[in-house]
């Protein structure tokens, strides 16, 4: 079998025009900058790490910059193959060893393959919506994975769209990408200024617009919802930014029968979200 992976390997090394880069390469800089998230990402560039990240953005067909293989660390056919299929879609290409490998990887057990790619980008106008879309609105959600894991519930709960606006937190943040479980590579989300421009857009593409409130008197459960709906979930400190309920909103509680007053903001997410979809999708009937 070990030589069955190395004839696999020494064929995808000699298909391909690889580079062999060190600790001071360009690109080795420019993995560690994404990791550390310490530079600006205008292209919103981000790493993926191992065969499992990597599968998801093939499948996803997102665009690549680089691929970074150390064929030491390349144990199996499966990452050989994934390998091959990044290489053919991208032109820069290099190895290195795994002492470089272990500086720029996360992994505890590295797969020996690592890619920068680059998030998608969407308008309004690429959004293919409904009657009853749902969407989920992000305001001024701080923490990196809150983002990322409420950009899995919405995929999960087959939300339509996400609506980012007062953004805090880089799309490209490294738990950002981790928690959304790779939801970000094809999930639409449309990034807004502020509010006020989100909040009218969604009024003109006729969405009844739902926050999210502990003082509301009526429960996430007690609305039909049946048209296209908008949820809107605020800061982890400050919550929903105040110009919201100048609009015409309605409000919705989440009841709560313990000792603590309010949930975190991915959980309420996707109790709110799974409500409003599975009743839209005519799944349940309250």
């Amino acid at each position: 079998m070990d030589d069955k992976i190395e004839e696999i390997k020494q064929d995808l090394l000699q298909s391909f025009k690889f580079y062999a880069v060190g600790d001071g390469h360009s690109i080795v800089r420019h993995i560690r900058d994404l990791r550390n998230n310490s530079k600006p990402n205008p292209e919103r560039q981000f790493v993926a790490d191992g065969i499992w990240l990597n599968k998801l953005l093939d499948d996803a067909s997102l665009r690549l910059r680089a691929v970074l293989l150390c064929p030491d660390l390349i144990r199996t056919a499966e990452v050989a193959s994934l390998a091959r299929r990044l290489c053919e879609k991208c032109d820069q290409r290099f190895t290195v060893s795994e002492r470089v490998f272990a500086k720029i990887s996360e992994k505890e057990r590295p797969d020996g393959i690592l890619s920068v790619a680059y998030l998608p980008h969407y308008e309004l106008s690429d959004l293919a919506l409904d009657d009853k879309s749902v969407v989920l609105v992000l305001d001024g959600v701080e923490i990196p994975g809150n983002v990322g894991t409420m950009m899995r519930v919405a995929d999960g709960a087959g939300v339509d769209a996400v609506f980012i606006c007062n953004r805090k937190a880089r799309m490209t943040h490294p738990k950002l990408i981790q928690a959304s479980m790779g939801s970000l590579f094809s999930l639409p989300f449309v990034e807004f200024d502020d509010f006020a421009d989100c909040g009218a857009q969604l009024q003109r593409l006729g969405f009844d617009i739902y926050l999210t409130d502990s003082r509301a008197e009526t429960a996430y459960y007690d609305y039909p919802y049946g048209r296209r709906t908008a949820f809107v979930m605020g800061s982890e400190r400050y919550g929903i930014s105040r110009g919201w309920y100048d609009l015409d909103v309605k409000l919705v509680s989440i009841p709560m029968f313990g000792k603590c007053d309010s949930l975190n903001v991915g959980v309420a997410a996707t109790v709110v979200c799974y409500e409003a979809s599975l009743k839209n999708k005519g799944m349940i009937k309250r």
